[in-house]
């Protein structure tokens, strides 16, 4: 199978390097989707250990369309049944850029309708029932080009699980993973968020540290499928769980000065199975210190995206930047939209890479430090 693993802006790179590490597979990146060949074992091991991914779909076919016939009769070619049972539930999804074939609803419409007038003629019905496990059919257009896609993952990669209530303005799990990843801490340095909100940058930091899948604690929709073999599933999650290193010691800090949130982080962290390993504690940014060096802060402060609020964000991004300073060589990261934020911080990034927030244009600006020495 043709497996394409999506994943966000600016954040293909490190979803690339982990699927090297998982599988051993060169996947080439091209408009956030990084495809390669493989077969059931690698869609579940993907949908299970991935930490920055969005979606694992299989591309079911592709073909140039740019007229809504054309389209109809090339969905019509594709072999659905080999996927989806006569009583399926068919969601179907459309995207249109660039596309002479350009009316979204429409698109969406017309697919599902080739795509029930196929099982029509393989299963000899007249009806689909669609009273059964669900599968969701992404038609993308683009450039007249179609590519369709069944997706595996069902709810996106970045729901663990543990997460049911969130803050004020929650990043997303699979966003705050590639920035650990991107910073240079290692299980083996302190780690501190000192805007940690409900928790996220400290609990996906705890998931790596303790080699806990990300997957773990939550289900994906090809495993009902009835073409899938339950029991690769059910070996390829033992091995996850078999592989966790819950004995490591490690310095994982949150602070916040609302308690709400913290009260949020707390139950977020029991939900993912590492509250023991991670400090929560209310504290004002500005009195942070630690009897550490060579730590790491990853931070996703406050934007402050009314007016109002820019000359409060001014004062807390200056502080913030003389907390960082005042700490032994530490280095910090932080997720931000302010675009002055350097000048506000009062050092210039060492390294400044461009993420979105959802649909918000951020930059990661690092600010780093001496590293520590190496032990012989």
């Amino acid at each position: 199978m043709k497996i394409c693993v999506t994943s966000a802006s600016g954040v293909e790179a490190v979803t690339k390097r982990e699927i090297y590490k998982l599988l051993g597979v060169d996947a080439p990146a091209l408009n956030g989707r990084l495809c390669f060949e493989g077969g059931w074992e690698e869609i579940a091991k993907c949908n299970i250990y991935l930490r920055t991914a969005n979606r694992v779909g299989v591309i079911l076919g592709e073909f140039r369309a740019e007229t809504f016939d054309e389209l109809f009769d090339g969905l019509k070619e594709i072999a659905f049944e080999d996927f989806i049972s006569k009583d399926g539930k068919i969601i179907v999804t459309a995207k249109n850029v660039l596309s002479k074939i350009f009316a979204t609803s429409a698109t969406q419409s017309i697919s599902k309708k080739a795509i029930c007038q196929r099982l029509f003629e393989k299963y000899k019905i007249t009806t689909l029932p669609e009273s059964g496990e669900r599968y969701k059919v992404e038609v993308a257009i683009l450039k007249d080009h179609v590519t369709v896609t069944l997706d595996t993952s069902g709810e996106g990669l970045h729901r663990r699980g543990y997460r049911g209530l969130v803050g004020e303005a929650p990043l997303k799990e699979t966003l705050a993973s590639a920035i650990i990843q991107l910073s240079v801490w290692n299980p083996s340095r302190p780690l501190a968020d000192v805007f940690c909100g409900s928790g996220t940058i400290p609990i996906e930091a705890a998931l790596i540290a303790l080699n806990i899948a990300s997957g773990k604690n939550r289900t994906f929709d090809f495993v009902s499928w009835k073409v899938f073999d339950k029991t690769v599933y059910e070996r390829i999650k033992q091995e996850a769980i078999d592989g966790e290193n819950l004995d490591k010691e490690i310095r994982i800090s949150g602070f916040d000065i609302d308690e709400s949130q913290l009260k949020l982080a707390r139950r977020h962290a029991r939900e993912a199975g590492v509250e023991k390993y991670i400090h929560f504690q209310r504290a004002d940014m500005r009195d942070f210190s630690s009897r550490f060096s060579h730590g790491v802060i990853i931070s996703n402060p406050p934007y402050g995206e009314r007016l109002s609020d820019r000359r409060e964000i001014e004062v807390l991004y200056r502080d913030y930047g003389k907390t960082v300073r005042s700490l032994n060589n530490w280095c910090a990261y932080t997720l931000t939209s302010v675009t002055d934020f350097e000048r506000l911080f009062g050092k210039k990034a060492d390294k400044k890479r461009k993420l979105y927030n959802g649909k918000l244009e951020c930059n990661l600006f690092a600010h780093l430090a001496e590293p520590p020495k190496k032990t012989k």
